[in-house]
């Protein structure tokens, strides 16, 4: 695929980047392809909405589950069930537990910027989390959590039936896409996975709470912001 080059002149790059503050099976071609379970794809938003609560219902039954037993609320998604953008993070924190809503806070004002920098408004995109509750003391979630979820997770991509997946941080690289190597080897690369007989590109990035830690990287999600937009205009996608 030829690969267009944005004309952006230096001011307005540097502007934006102060701005923006399972079984797996991958071959090693470009594009890689993952075999996950499959599951029903609906696109009508009715029936959309009923089995996002039915899934929500099933994730809050979840037995012997401390997330869940130290967690406030349950953090689903939020957005446009319709989009053709669907954006999943790591998990909620402090804001998101109290507000039941995922992105809030300095990270989600973070992300609107992001995504503005592109055209894109936060609104007009599906945000969700690779794990539905808040961790102990914010830490990482360990292999068996985010495999634990990543069931959940799959189930929720297949209802959204998106046509691009956005990975923030490394817990969303490893839940839907089963890797678990360092974030900056894989981000910026477009790779597939394979939900049922559906095939959807993603691509891994940042997460923006770790950008505001370490501004310095802000230059390469400015790089992957520039390539989700390509890709859109290539599909065709209207957002």
């Amino acid at each position: 695929m030829t690969k267009k080059v944005l004309n952006q002149n230096g001011k307005y790059v540097q502007e934006l980047i102060d701005i923006i503050e399972p079984d797996y099976i991958f071959s090693n071609r470009p594009i890689n392809r993952s075999k996950v379970a499959s599951y029903k794809n609906n696109n009508l938003t009715p029936d959309k909405s009923k089995e996002l609560s039915d899934l929500k219902k099933r994730i809050s039954s979840i037995e012997n589950c401390n997330l869940k037993d130290n967690s406030k609320n349950i953090i689903m998604g939020n957005g446009d069930i319709n989009s053709s953008i669907m954006l999943i993070g790591e998990a909620p924190g402090e804001a998101e537990d109290i507000s039941g809503y995922p992105f809030q806070g300095d990270i989600g004002s973070l992300l609107k910027k992001m995504l503005l920098a592109i055209n894109i408004k936060i609104e007009k995109v599906y945000s969700t989390y690779s794990i539905n509750f808040r961790l102990p003391e914010d830490r990482k979630p360990t292999a068996q959590e985010i495999k634990r979820y990543s069931v959940f997770l799959k189930e929720h991509i297949s209802i959204i039936n998106p046509k691009i997946l956005i990975l923030m941080g490394s817990t969303a690289m490893e839940a839907v896409t089963g890797l678990n190597s360092r974030i900056s080897g894989e981000r910026g690369q477009w790779k597939e996975i394979i939900l049922k007989d559906k095939t959807i590109p993603l691509i891994i990035t940042f997460n923006p709470s770790y950008l505001i830690r370490f501004p310095e990287n802000k230059k390469f999600s400015w790089e992957d912001l520039k390539k989700i937009k390509q890709k859109i205009h290539t599909l065709n996608i209207k957002i």
